[in-house]
């Protein structure tokens, strides 16, 4: 036995320097299997976040996609009829019109009846559907919802109002379907006193 410890103490200066660089290399193995670990999971940890980042838009697009259809579907049960009132218009200024050119008297008085029932009808009808009349008579000009006709100067009215309604406009949920036809006032007439 005490032979077997000669010859593992006899151990030459080379056989220790292998076994050195043996144990170096194998540290050197394990730090670089520590390193790689720690490179892969920075990796992995990039990856995850920029896949996160992904879901994060592709859920906010399809939040956007269907907040948009929503809004098209209520616009379109709002003013899906747009195109039907807008023809019924004629209809009603016809009415209007036949309510205006009957004479009162008592021949056509259940003529001017029915007439006036008819278009109170189908004014109430059209309210139900959101179509309301604009009638500026009196007010500011407003470009938005007036058409001026004509324009013409009147001391009665302030400078930039209407004077009569030649047609009425309407709108349908606040939208304009066709303007007020209006006459406007340009003010009194100055006088020059210098003169």
């Amino acid at each position: 036995m005490s032979q077997q410890n000669d010859e593992n103490l006899e151990t030459t200066p080379v056989d220790v320097e292998e076994q050195i660089n043996a144990a170096e290399e194998q540290a050197v193995e394990e730090l670089s299997v520590e390193e790689a670990l720690k490179i892969e999971l920075v990796a992995t940890q990039n990856e995850v976040a920029e896949l996160k980042d992904q879901m994060l838009r592709v859920q906010a697009d399809a939040q956007n996609v269907r907040r948009r259809s929503e809004q098209d579907v209520e616009k379109a049960h709002k003013f899906g009829q747009e195109k039907l009132s807008r023809e019924l218009l004629s209809v009603l200024d016809n009415l209007e019109r036949a309510l205006a050119a009957t004479p009162e008297d008592e021949a056509t008085k259940a003529l001017r009846d029915g007439v006036d029932m008819t278009l109170q009808g189908f004014i109430s009808t059209l309210a139900k559907f959101n179509v309301e009349a604009i009638d500026p008579q009196g007010e500011t000009f407003n470009p938005e919802y007036h058409q001026a006709m004509a324009m013409q100067e009147n001391a009665d009215f302030p400078p930039n109002t209407v004077m009569a309604v030649m047609q009425k406009g309407y709108s349908l949920h606040g939208r304009l379907l066709r303007p007020a036809m209006v006459m406007v006032s340009k003010g009194a007439p100055t006088i020059d006193e210098n003169a």
